[in-house]
C-alpha cells in the first residue's frame, strides 16, 4: 500500500512539474499547488477557494497535504492545464479582460464561473451578454453630493458611440452622454466598500470625472465591465483600422498605475503640506481631498525623462514647508517642482517606482497633445 502511495506521488510530482502547470490555469500566479480533479488544473490557493464554491463543476485537493489516487493522478496527467484551457478557453473575445492574480476578488470569480460554469468560450461565436454592442440596466451610483448609492439607469450603446446614464427610469433625457472613447473603468472593492465597486472616470474638458458605482450581482457588473471594453473595441477598430487587435486591445480600460495618501504643498513650497488622495493614472497625477470625489482638485501631466521630467528622492533642502510625514518624493518637471510627502519608505518607494515606470516611457504624438495639462498647478 505504501509502495502504491509513493508510486502515486512521484507520478503526481511529474505531472505537477511540466511547464504548462507552473501557473495558476486561471490567474497566473507562479507555483500552483492545489489541483482540481474533476477538471484537471493546477490552480493556486486563491482560485481554489473559488473553485470550492461550485462543487458541482469542480472538487479540489492540495498537491502537498491531500491523497491522490492513481486514476486521479492519471486524470491530471491527461489533462493539466495546456489541454484544458484549449477547451474552457478556445474562444475567448479579444476584448474580454482576463483578470491576474492581482486583480479584485470578483473579477477572478465571474472568470472562472464564465470559463467551467456558464462555459462562454467553448464554442465560437457563442452570444455573450456583453457581446451585442447595447446594455441597458440599473446601476447603484454614488451620489456627487450627498454621498448616498441610489438605483439609476444606464445605457451603453456601440451604435451611438456612447455611455448614458438617467437619474429617473422613465426620464428621457440623460444626466450625463458620454463617448466611449473617453471612458475609463476599474474595480475598486475597497475604495467603494462593496465587493462589486467600479469605477468609471471619462474626461470632461479635459479633466477626469469619476462615477462610483457597484450592482448587487457579481456576474451583472462583470457584465457591464466587459461591454465597455468590447464597444471600445468595436469603436477603435472602426477609428483605427490600420491598428492590430492588440494594439488596440492595450487601449481599452487600465487599472491606475498607483493610488494612496501622501502629503502635498503649493506650488510656494512654503506653505503647510496637507493630507490628499492621489492617483496615478498613467501620465494623469490627480489629487483629491476625499477618494472618492468626483473631480480631482488639481492634475498636473507626467511626462518623460527626454523631455525633462525626472522623480527624486527626499525633498530640497531647505524646504520651508511644515510637514507632519518624513519621506519625501520631488517631481521635477521643466517648469517646476512638486513636493510630496508619504508616511512610511515603503508607500515612498512603491510610488517612486511608479514614477519612473511613466518617465521612463517616450510620449506618444497623442500625450505631447495633452501636455497642456502641466499648466495645471496643484492649488494649496
Amino acid at each position: 500500500m505504501a509502495g502504491g502511495n509513493e508510486r502515486s506521488m512521484r507520478a503526481l510530482k511529474e505531472v505537477w512539474k511540466r511547464a504548462e502547470n507552473s501557473l495558476c490555469a486561471d490567474c497566473g500566479k507562479p507555483d500552483p499547488d492545489w489541483a482540481s480533479s474533476t477538471l484537471g488544473v493546477f490552480i493556486c490557493l486563491s482560485c481554489s477557494g473559488i473553485h470550492r464554491n461550485i462543487p458541482s463543476i469542480s472538487k479540489v485537493k492540495s498537491l502537498k497535504m491531500d491523497h491522490w489516487d492513481d486514476a486521479q493522478v492519471q486524470f491530471l496527467a491527461k489533462h493539466g492545464n495546456a489541454v484544458t484551457k484549449a477547451t474552457y478557453e478556445a474562444h475567448i473575445p479579444i476584448y474580454y479582460y482576463q483578470p491576474t492574480y492581482n486583480d479584485c476578488q470578483v473579477l477572478r470569480e465571474q472568470w472562472i464561473r464564465a470559463k467551467y460554469e456558464r462555459k462562454e468560450f467553448t464554442e465560437p461565436g457563442k452570444q455573450l451578454p456583453y457581446s451585442d454592442g447595447v446594455k441597458e440596466g440599473i446601476l447603484w451610483k454614488r451620489g456627487r453630493d450627498s454621498g448616498q448609492f441610489l438605483p439609476r439607469k444606464f445605457l451603453l450603446s456601440e451604435r451611438e458611440g456612447c455611455l448614458k446614464y438617467f437619474t429617473k427610469q422613465d426620464a428621457k433625457e440623460p444626466k450625463i452622454n458620454v463617448k466611449i472613447d473617453v471612458i475609463n473603468a476599474t474595480f475598486q472593492p475597497e475604495k467603494i466598500g462593496n465587493p462589486n465597486g467600479l469605477q468609471i472616470t471619462y474626461l470632461k474638458d479635459n479633466k477626469t470625472r469619476n462615477i462610483f458605482v457597484y450592482h448587487e450581482s457579481g456576474k451583472e457588473v462583470v457584465d457591464w465591465f466587459n461591454a465597455i471594453r468590447s464597444v471600445q473595441f468595436h469603436y477603435l477598430k472602426v477609428a483605427f483600422p490600420i491598428a492590430s487587435d492588440n494594439e488596440i486591445k492595450n487601449r481599452l480600460t487600465r487599472n491606475f498605475l498607483k493610488e494612496g495618501y501622501m502629503e502635498k504643498t503649493g506650488p510656494k513650497q512654503r506653505e503647510a503640506f496637507k493630507k490628499r488622495w492621489f492617483t496615478l493614472d498613467h501620465r494623469r497625477l490627480m489629487y483629491f481631498k476625499d477618494p472618492l470625489d468626483a473631480f480631482a482638485k488639481g492634475e498636473v501631466f507626467v511626462g518623460s525623462r527626454e523631455n525633462g521630467y525626472s522623480v527624486q528622492k527626499g525633498l530640497p533642502s531647505g524646504t520651508q514647508g511644515n510637514f507632519s510625514w518624513h519621506y519625501g518624493i520631488t517631481i521635477v518637471t521643466p517648469d517646476r517642482e512638486y513636493l510630496f510627502t508619504c508616511e512610511t519608505e515603503t508607500d515612498q518607494l512603491e510610488w517612486i517606482k511608479a514614477f519612473t515606470s511613466v518617465i521612463n516611457q517616450a510620449m506618444t504624438p497623442q500625450e505631447y497633445a495633452s501636455k497642456c495639462l502641466d499648466a495645471v498647478s496643484f492649488p494649496s
